[in-house]
């Protein structure tokens, strides 16, 4: 399997001529070899044999699939990820199921990471063997005091043992809305005395499934975006850290949003 190299600052997608079924198709074309990806990883799951390497290697099989089908992706800032010091907290805005599988494949070249996600996440069948090999920190969502608690003390840990933090600091997979946008990752960085990477995306080519909300229609025609902005090490109550994550997530929202209007 290839890997996208961790010296380049940019990645782009490189031309590809989709096949005839993934025009015709996308979406049956795309969650087919996406369903054979997840089992497989989760039957080295199950044998203990699904390591970091392995989900690396899992979420870039998914990543070639999707360009295959026609997506493009364009990822910026790797720079920023590969300047600072490791292990850090990402803190992004949450669209689609998207960024879960594939963050991974461009992360993990610099160091371990977990994500902080639904308890939910950890009963869903097959899956469910994937991310607790990864040692997620699961919060409930119905109890932000205890989730807080919880997220300090376990990423704490896992911080100290030199694994970041993916968190994605919203109530639900949606569009970004900044009083949505909870502290709990600056919280988090300032108590562990880490520096926070911002992370704005635009992953709505993988749409949210009105039944199955992982599982929703697969639009080649829109543009998939990755930024990643400097390092920002948090002082004091951390609230202006805070609003430059905020600040950095809507201007290239906005950036984007004006691109694609032209």
């Amino acid at each position: 399997m290839d890997s996208i190299s961790p010296d380049n600052a940019t990645y782009l997608t490189p031309p590809v001529q989709p096949a005839l079924l993934s025009r015709l198709f996308p979406s049956l074309w795309f969650y087919a070899g996406f369903l054979d990806i997840v089992y497989r990883a989760a039957h080295l799951a199950k044998r203990r044999a699904y390591d970091q390497e392995a989900w690396g290697a899992s979420s870039l099989e998914v990543l070639r699939r999707l360009e295959r089908g026609g997506i493009r992706m364009e990822v910026t800032g790797l720079q920023n990820v590969a300047a600072s010091s490791w292990p850090v907290v990402f803190i992004g805005n949450h669209l689609s199921v998207m960024e879960t599988v594939v963050l991974p494949s461009l992360l993990l070249p610099y160091g371990s990471v977990t994500y902080v996600i639904k308890q939910s996440l950890l009963d869903v069948p097959v899956f469910k063997h994937v991310m607790r090999s990864c040692r997620p920190i699961a919060v409930t969502r119905t109890n932000p005091r205890q989730d807080l608690k919880l997220v300090l003390e376990e990423g704490g840990t896992r911080l100290r043992e030199g694994c970041s933090i993916i968190i994605f600091p919203q109530t639900t997979r949606t569009a970004f809305h900044p009083e949505q946008f909870s502290t709990i990752g600056v919280k988090l960085a300032k108590k562990t005395g880490v520096p926070i990477i911002p992370v704005a995306l635009c992953t709505d080519a993988w749409g949210n499934g009105r039944w199955l909300k992982d599982f929703g229609k697969i639009r080649p025609q829109r543009r998939v975006r990755f930024a990643f902005g400097e390092p920002v090490a948090v002082t004091g109550k951390g609230n202006d850290e805070h609003e430059t994550v905020i600040d950095f997530i809507q201007q290239h929202l906005h950036r984007w949003q004006e691109q694609d209007r032209r």
